[in-house]
């Protein structure tokens, strides 16, 4: 039986097969191809990930470890040195690495194939016991804690108190006696809480090491990550293993550890960015033990190293076409390439890239197009602390992501969580953060360190996620066993209100107002590619003439969607449209609507001349009229308070009628304050009426009730009423030399007769506007798309509408015979974590169902209307996977709300590339 062949070396590897090799892997065989100096090694595929994770015993693959043992040979040859070898020890790391990059995520270890016979031979090879021991000691925490499982915090209550006996505060200045002891100790943990001694064969090691890494990939914050950032299994299944030869920063003043990025991933500048810790390893820079320091200033210290390091930048970026974020060592003053990757950038920086690449003739248009993910732009749209507030930062940190957030403290991730899940505001404050805190980044809306730096775990996982983040803030001192911290005089409690600035690393006590961001001129800049690319047009959903304005800002090429009934809700109207709710007769409801009709003009205007010369889609009245109504409870409630105070008040009139003149001064004053029964009579009789009719309005299931066009047809007054209102402000708007395009849809509609009788309604309020006015008043009629026969019946309703809108949000809840709060609430999320659907399809558009009616619906309407407009104007509008489905079916627009028209602009432009 043929074995597979589950690992290659580093000169045999395909660059490009990251599939099989993992990000890191692959990158690590390109770049000793192209003859970049990287520590030799092999990568273990993500298939022998796969074939352990799915064996039962979780036994490593047939043939895995002879092929390791080849390989090690191999390295052995190459580097002169003996896996195990007390002489010449060759020491090895085994890194994680998936083909999405995943930062932090999974398991490293390093220093591996040391034991107390390769210990003496470190020491004899290189005359540096301090060096050997440091580790030496490493080695066991991380082994044991990866490996073996033992806890992190045992070894640091070990490593504590070795550091208090000798008097040592930094971990630079333990002596080698005092590291010998640290690692004897650590070995001592290993052994009490493992019942057996730490491994000390070098291919034992490796074996464990290898399943540790593997199984990392099942681990919860490697999951977690996944699920946020929604890493499918056909991107990335199961992570590669990276065996490496171990290269150390740490063997003195000579040597260094950093990591670099070939941009600024803070704002895109373009220049070397990083930062490096001397006689470190590689560890002590991303996990924020130290703080760095910029790499700017390694030219000073080894400028042979920093040309080189400008020289590695320029040719990895041009190589890739992409900026990258590269690990390097400097071991006595050779500089090695560790890892290199695409950089995780914030927005700001991805946009402003992208833009500058595209104009250094790096990258194409389109490749500049594609590199920034649509959603990512939510970033830029966060708000920054407003300019004229005039707090007091009470520490500065390090600058690691932009954005301003103000929240409740808490010192770990699970309280974050916790707190979170109730709808909290969290920032979370630690004195560094690990990996296994992803859980809490998703939680909180910032992030505050008081150790690391800008390149730390925190750093890299707050910019990708685009949230604040200030690191390094070493003001803070943080007891995470109190749940306390000290910023100077200032004391920290959890559930105290901090405010943190991760544009400029300031920190401030209490919540500081905010401001909205504004468009870069990179992010404009893109941003007009990406409408000179596109196919669909991107509207906005609006219902007032502010929020037009700020969907213009935002770029929107028109209203897809105005909710009138919005415009109800305002309190200078709301008690006409209960007035009209509770008429007893068609004239008292006429008489209501007449007072809404100018009410309704100006809005309808104030629209057009916002949005002029775009199109402005009004539809009518949607929602039950109960809605605008109280709650029965509340009225009830009223009612009983009402009726007490009328019973006070007549005993109060009654005392008054025979008291002396003394005694009904007083009375007479308090009947002032609390008015006359017969002024109470009156209100207690509008609250009943109001209640009966709530009680006569009261549906089983009102979504599927009296509404949309129903409600048009039955009251057909309301209709004519805001027919009269859009039609009268188009006369205001021509009249005064302002071009406008309107639009009137109906929404609800099953069936072709409910759209004729509607428009025949227009039809006689237009001729009657028109009469009046002596104007022809142009406006294109329509119907909303949202009910499963609607869709079935789409050739038919195209005879009479002039356009279709689709509103996928109620189309989704047909189509799933799912009430959409229920289903959020009770059974959604265990069906997405099941896979029995796989996105929410109240987020994620239901290519299948919903988009399937979508299709045919579109097909069939054309048939009969060939220049037939159709658009989407439910929240899937501004979703980048739903608009690609919405470009492919050939919709003419989407809508969706201001803030997210720059996503689906760009949204937009990849679904025309992906042609």
């Amino acid at each position: 039986m043929m074995t597979s062949r589950w690992m290659y070396s580093f000169e045999e590897g395909d660059g490009h097969n990251k599939a099989l090799l993992g990000g890191k892997g692959a990158n690590l065989c390109e770049m000793t191809q192209i003859g970049i100096n990287v520590p030799p090694g092999f990568v273990v595929t993500t298939e022998a990930c796969t074939a352990y994770l799915e064996d039962p015993e979780k036994k490593l693959p047939d043939g895995l470890m002879e092929q390791a043992r080849a390989e090690m040979a191999a390295l052995e040859k190459r580097t002169g040195k003996g896996f195990g070898d007390a002489e010449h020890p060759l020491l090895v790391s085994v890194r994680s690495g998936s083909a999405l990059s995943m930062p932090g995520m999974m398991d490293t270890i390093l220093n591996l194939g040391l034991n107390a016979q390769t210990l003496e031979g470190l020491i004899r090879q290189t005359g540096n016991a301090r060096f050997a021991y440091d580790a030496y000691r490493r080695f066991i925490q991380l082994f044991g804690k990866v490996a073996l499982g033992v806890s992190d915090e045992l070894f640091d209550h070990e490593f504590d108190q070795i550091k208090e006996r000798f008097g040592v505060r930094a971990d630079l200045d333990l002596t080698a006696e005092a590291l010998s002891e640290i690692s004897q100790r650590f070995l001592e943990v290993v052994a009490s809480q493992t019942g057996r001694a730490f491994p000390s064969d070098p291919y034992e090691q490796l074996e464990l090491a290898i399943r540790a890494v593997f199984q990392s990939w099942t681990g919860r914050r490697a999951v977690d990550y996944r699920r946020e950032f929604g890493i499918r299994p056909e991107q990335a299944s199961g992570t590669a293993a990276n065996i490496c030869t171990m290269v150390f920063g740490n063997m003195g003043n000579d040597s260094a550890t950093g990591v670099g990025f070939t941009r600024n991933p803070g704002d895109g500048e373009n220049q070397l960015y990083g930062e490096y810790l001397v006689n470190a390893q590689g560890e002590d820079v991303v996990a924020g033990i130290r703080t760095p320091r910029p790499i700017v200033e390694l030219e000073r210290e080894m400028p042979d190293n920093y040309a080189e390091l400008l020289a590695l930048r320029e040719r990895l970026e041009q190589h890739y076409k992409e900026v990258q974020d590269f690990e390097f060592t400097i071991e006595r003053g050779t500089l090695y390439c560790l890892q290199t990757r695409n950089g995780k950038m914030n927005a700001a920086a991805m946009v402003r890239t992208s833009v500058e690449m595209h104009e250094e003739g790096l990258i194409t248009r389109d490749q500049a197009l594609a590199r920034v993910q649509p959603a990512q732009l939510e970033q830029m749209l966060f708000p920054g602390l407003d300019p004229t507030h005039t707090a007091k930062p009470v520490a500065t940190g390090l600058p690691a992501s932009p954005g301003a957030a103000s929240g409740q403290v808490v010192f770990d991730a699970d309280r974050a969580v916790e707190l979170g899940q109730q709808g909290l505001p969290i920032l979370l404050l630690r004195e560094e953060t690990k990996p296994e805190d992803i859980h809490g980044f998703f939680a909180a809306r910032g992030i505050l360190t008081s150790r690391g730096g800008k390149t730390s775990h925190a750093a890299v996982v707050a910019r990708g996620m685009g949230k604040p983040c200030v690191a390094g803030a070493e003001g803070i001192s943080v007891n995470v066993v109190t749940r306390t911290a000290m910023v100077g005089p200032h004391s920290i409690s959890e559930g105290d209100i901090l405010t943190i600035d991760g544009s400029n690393g300031d920190v401030y006590l209490g919540e500081v107002p905010t401001v909205e961001p504004e468009f870069t001129d990179s992010l404009t800049t893109l941003l007009e590619w990406a409408d000179a690319r596109a196919r669909l047009k991107v509207r906005a959903n609006a219902d007032t003439p502010d929020d037009a304005e700020r969907a213009l800002r935002y770029g929107a090429t028109g209203i897809g969607l105005c909710r009138t009934e919005r415009m109800f809700n305002a309190a200078d109207r709301l008690p006409i449209v209960v007035d009209m709710i509770v008429a007893e007769t068609s004239e008292e409801r006429a008489e209501a609507l007449e007072r809404l009709l100018p009410i309704q003009r100006a809005d309808f205007a104030g629209l057009f001349r916002a949005m002029a010369p775009r199109p402005v889609t009004i539809r009518l009245l949607d929602p039950p009229i109960h809605e605008f109504l109280p709650e029965e409870r509340q009225l009830e409630e009223e009612i009983n308070r009402l009726h007490d105070l009328r019973g006070a008040v007549r005993g109060m009139e009654i005392l008054a009628e025979t008291s002396r003149l003394g005694a009904e001064a007083s009375v007479s004053s308090g009947l002032q304050e609390l008015g006359s029964t017969r002024l109470l009579d009156a209100a207690l009789a509008r609250k009943e009426l109001v209640l009966a009719k709530v009680r006569a309005l009261h549906e089983v299931n009102p979504m599927l009730g009296h509404r949309g066009v129903r409600l048009g047809i039955t009251f057909p007054e309301i209709y004519r009423m805001q027919v009269r209102a859009v039609l009268e402000a188009v006369v205001e708007c021509l009249k005064d030399g302002v071009e406008i395009d309107p639009e009137i849809m109906v929404p609800q509609v099953c069936t072709v007769q409910e759209l004729m009788l509607v428009r025949t309604q227009l039809e006689e309020v237009r001729a009657e506007v028109e009469a009046e006015h002596g104007i022809e008043v142009p406006c294109r009629f329509g119907s909303m798309i949202e009910v499963v026969r609607a869709c079935l019946r789409a050739e038919s309703m195209a005879e009479v509408a002039e356009f279709f809108s689709f509103g996928t949000n109620d189309l989704t809840q047909a189509v799933f015979s799912f009430s959409r709060e229920d289903a959020e609430n009770k059974f959604l999320p265990m069906y997405n974590e099941r896979g029995i659907l796989r996105d929410n399809p109240f987020e994620v558009l239901d290519i299948k169902g919903a988009g399937r009616l979508m299709s045919l619906s579109v097909e069939w309407g054309r048939s009969t209307r060939p220049d037939l407009h159709v658009g989407i104007c439910g929240e899937h509008g501004g979703h980048p996977e739903s608009i690609r489905f919405c470009h492919s079916i050939g919709l003419d627009y989407v809508s969706c709300s201001a803030p997210r028209v720059p996503i689906a602009r760009l949204a937009a432009a990849q679904a025309a590339l992906e042609d």
